[in-house]
């Protein structure tokens, strides 16, 4: 007899080993770009990749990390009624969190739009309307990253989704987290914006 909590361990542990892939950092390796984590901010997220000067490599990783999450929903909601959010979340961890890394991973903004996407998509188009557009208007990766973060647990209240707004929230708070170099710099108007060579 299966013990009932080994497939939601199992599910844990897969949403998290997903999630730590460092995508960014294999394929600036595998193209020649060198080390990511001796590039820019040492970060091994899509705005760091971009500081290679590899536009497509830059893209990729966004994607990638944004299906990894989105991946880790889906099988999560496959393997246990309403799992998604577990594994979604593990996933994200991973991401920012990766055993391989030492524990020093990305910022986790585009895996969560991935979690968040598939999840409730709705939501996850309004993440990506605020990542995009406040991007755009203010020119800094950081406040556009944060801003979609926070979006998401408010869309997710407004469109009556509250069973996902715990999650949601905890990942924004995370976001956060991950970027306080980023805001202690804001506060100082010492954040260079996209097209610095430093960030």
């Amino acid at each position: 007899m299966t013990a009932p909590w080994l497939v939601p361990a199992f599910l844990l542990l897969i949403g998290y080993l997903l999630g730590s892939i460092p995508f960014g950092l294999l394929l600036t390796k595998a193209t020649g770009a060198g080390d990511l984590r001796k590039i820019g901010s040492g970060n091994i997220g899509a705005t760091n990749v971009l500081r290679t000067g590899r536009k497509g490599l830059a893209a990729a990783t966004l994607l990638f990390d944004l299906a990894k999450g989105a991946a880790a929903v889906l099988i999560g909601d496959w393997m246990i009624g309403g799992g998604g959010a577990m594994a979604g979340a593990m996933a994200f961890i991973g991401h920012c969190y990766p055993v391989w890394l030492r524990f020093a991973g990305g910022k986790g903004v585009a895996t969560m739009m991935g979690v968040v996407t598939a999840l409730y998509w709705p939501a996850g188009i309004v993440f990506a309307l605020v990542w995009l557009g406040t991007l755009f208007g203010t020119r800094w990766s950081s406040v556009g990253g944060m801003s979609a973060a926070v979006s998401a647990p408010i869309a997710m209240a407004v469109m009556g989704r509250f069973d996902i707004v715990p999650v949601t929230l905890a990942l924004a708070l995370i976001v956060l987290w991950r970027h306080r170099a980023n805001i202690a710099r804001l506060a100082k108007g010492a954040e260079p914006k996209v097209g610095a060579s430093r960030g």
